[in-house]
């Protein structure tokens, strides 16, 4: 696979590079880990927050969401925008909502994400939020018998439970019961962070998970596969567990040392050197390491608390892991011939709108017939299109498409990549296809003044 650039990035000038554990790092079997979630989140619904059992009939459906919509729970839908914040597909439950009835509630709206009505689904942690909340606004319609409560109580009450299971051990126990389940080994990842370390790159981890859980994915999905090294911990110059991301980068608190063995913590006296520990900051890592920010090269999959966050408070280089992006381009160059057929029918309908727009402005009733048949040849191409159009879609999530567009533009998560990730990819082991050296440099983005 390919790493995709954004801004250049200069590989020879990066003396450290952090990562994040979860889904990156450490890759999950997504559709398995998520159906363990949904389950554990109706359990917790019913048990803790009082919800009718009749919610423990819903069934688990991955293609429901995917990463980079929005939650409107003031009007209990879900939604996806384009780069512009306007709502491009819209569905109130399992019903996608007709382009009449989506134009009549969101035609003069820019969606603000500061808007407490809006809940964004950015990480893979949240595609349960989104498929949950769908069908509880769906059995909310069609059975109001159940009393559920309000649209915007729903999405609050899932993030609740799902703040739960990641605390109170209701995931992670699952998880270490049958981690071979839920989590996908990385060979190719370890020989590549093995060579990175062999050409003097730093490499820190710095996780929102606590030591315990850390070391149990760590354990089974790199130490197997490791050739130059023991074990993970030897291969990290520093692992930090619970960083609190993303507080880590913007505000200043102590560090914790971890004892490998015990995981028993104590006060640090001074810089921070190699080890696990937790909590800290970023302010405090850059200082001890002896580095700046532009040093330091970071790789997450969260878009706001491993990239956002940085860009606005730290000069750290940003690297996003979009995991959907290793199908999506297998689909993109199976879809490129009808792409292309697209393109060619959309040159045809242009030149007969402009030979429209002629025909009219001579106001000739001779042209009646002419005009008549070009409207007919512009129906008939708009058909063509259509088809072409179902082919493209197909090959997608049935229900919303790519995760980077949003119909024919950009869609708002593919804004935030673009604007706050120098690099991204689909997994770390993209980066096997290149040397710790590499320029990277993004493709020249032709803007439409520039198309003759």
């Amino acid at each position: 696979m390919t790493i995709l650039v954004n801004r250049t990035l200069d590989m020879k000038r990066i003396w450290a590079i952090g990562f994040d554990m979860d889904h990156t790092l450490v890759r999950y079997k997504t559709e398995n880990f998520e159906r363990l979630t949904y389950h554990v989140l109706i359990d917790k619904l019913i048990k803790q927050l009082g919800y009718p059992p009749e919610v423990k009939s819903l069934k688990f459906d991955f293609q429901r969401t995917i990463q980079g919509l929005v939650i409107d729970s003031l009007r209990g839908n879900i939604i996806k925008l384009n780069c512009f914040g306007k709502v491009k597909t819209a569905y109130h439950g399992l019903q996608q909502l007709t382009f009449r009835k989506q134009q009549k509630i969101y035609r003069n709206l820019v969606i603000d994400l500061a808007d407490n009505n809006i809940w964004p689904l950015d990480s893979s942690f949240s595609l349960t939020h989104g498929i949950l909340y769908a069908q509880l606004v769906e059995l909310m319609e069609t059975k109001p018998d159940l009393k559920l409560p309000s649209y915007t109580q729903m999405a609050s009450d899932l993030i609740t439970v799902l703040d739960s299971a990641h605390c109170d051990g209701s995931l992670k126990d699952q998880v270490r019961k049958n981690i071979a389940d839920y989590i996908m080994p990385s060979p190719t990842m370890v020989g590549v962070l093995e060579r990175l370390k062999r050409h003097g790159k730093k490499l820190l981890i710095i996780t929102n998970s606590d030591y315990n859980y850390s070391k149990l994915l760590l354990d089974f999905s790199i130490n197997p596969y490791l050739k130059e090294h023991k074990c993970w911990s030897e291969l990290f110059e520093l692992t930090i567990t619970a960083s609190e991301k993303p507080n880590f980068f913007t505000q200043k608190r102590r560090f914790l040392q971890v004892d490998e063995k015990s995981g028993l913590m104590s006060n640090v006296d001074g810089p921070i050197t190699s080890g696990i520990y937790q909590g800290g900051s970023a302010q405090q890592l850059e200082h001890d390491l002896k580095l700046t920010g532009e040093q330091i090269l970071y790789i997450g999959d969260h878009i706001y608390g491993d990239v956002v966050s940085i860009k606005k408070t730290c000069n750290w280089r940003t690297a996003l892991v979009l995991e959907p992006l290793e199908q999506e381009m297998v689909s993109l160059k199976r879809v490129r011939p009808v792409q292309e057929q697209i393109d060619k029918l959309m040159e045809q309908k242009g030149r007969l709108e402009l030979k429209l727009n002629q025909l009219f402005t001579n106001e000739d009733e001779k042209d009646r017939k002419t005009i008549d048949t070009v409207l007919a040849q512009i129906e008939k191409i708009n058909q063509d299109i259509s088809g072409q159009i179902g082919s493209y879609q197909g090959e997608f999530n049935p229900y919303w498409g790519e995760v980077m567009r949003a119909g024919q533009e950009e869609s708002r998560f593919a804004r935030h990549v673009e604007k706050y990730a120098c690099i991204y990819m689909s997994s770390i082991s993209d980066f096997d296809s290149y040397t710790p050296y590499t320029y990277f440099r993004p493709v020249k983005r032709v803007l439409p003044h520039e198309i003759l």
